[in-house]
């Protein structure tokens, strides 16, 4: 588990996980004020991010030809960012779903992303091993698709700005009320502001399309590899939420939806 007391400092830590470009070429991430990364004041409430992947930029079509690249040669570790010039990093704010077929990587390397969001694809990523998103400070959250990497036992995220994190405890987004039907909603076009993604496919737990019935979104914390991570699940049931685990040892113990919700004091205090 990690953490860092400037979360704002953006320094390469990771000389081989960073692009070498120096810093007068620009910024590689976007400033974040979600909630205060540095001490426990933690506010009522939090959103999400409502930025929109642009996909006609220069950075979202230069890691589609990465990841074709990474699928093609069937490579073991994958580091995306280190082939982006910082203007392009700073473009990409989630993966695309085509990560799904990078079933030989082990590795992938996020460091210091501008990621506002991973796609469930990354549930697809069958032989990974070791996740590095560290130092990735405006990703608050996974999904729970993550929990289907089943050799994923080593993580590296910077814990502090995680939603609900034991140091902190900042709050959760207040998730929206559950659907009995999706008749009303477009699934491919949501508006992240309030569903926190901006396509919905298939059921976080029995991965069937969640067109098929209602949509149930809850948040849970669990440990994935290394790390204590706030997985946001979309489902399309309450029975499948009732088949959820238990969180996390000092976490919130059963799902829930965000908001104004008890969480167990801060052993950081």
């Amino acid at each position: 588990m990690t953490d860092e007391d400037e979360p704002r400092l953006y320094v390469n830590r990771w000389g081989d996980t960073s692009d070498p470009a120096p810093e007068w070429q620009g910024p590689r991430q976007d400033a974040c004020s979600c909630f205060d990364q540095s001490r426990p004041q933690p506010r009522a409430r939090v959103g999400f991010h409502t930025e929109r992947q642009d996909t006609s930029a220069p950075g979202w079509q230069h890691l589609l030809e990465l990841v074709d690249e990474a699928i093609a040669d069937g490579r073991e570790e994958f580091r995306p960012l280190t082939d982006l010039s910082p203007e392009e990093r700073r473009q990409v704010i989630t993966l695309p779903p085509s990560i799904a077929r990078l079933t030989a990587v082990k590795h992938l390397v996020l460091y210091g992303s501008n990621l506002v969001r991973i796609p469930p694809e990354i549930g697809s990523m069958t032989s990974l091993e070791e996740f590095t998103p560290y130092t990735s400070y405006r990703l608050h959250w996974f999904p729970y698709e993550i929990t289907r990497c089943p050799k994923l036992t080593r993580s590296t995220a910077s814990t502090r700005a995680l939603f609900g994190n034991e140091k902190l405890r900042p709050p959760f987004p207040r998730l929206q009320p559950a659907q009995g039907s999706v008749a009303d909603l477009d699934l491919e076009n949501l508006d992240p502001r309030r569903w926190g993604v901006t396509v919905i496919h298939r059921c976080s737990v029995c991965n069937h399309p969640i067109a098929q019935g209602g949509l149930h979104q809850v948040w849970i914390s669990l440990r994935v590899a290394t790390d204590v991570l706030p997985l946001l699940v979309s489902a399309c049931s309450s029975a499948c939420v009732a088949d959820l685990p238990d969180g996390a040892k000092g976490y919130i113990p059963t799902p829930h939806t965000g908001g104004r919700v008890d969480q167990p004091a801060s052993d950081w205090d």
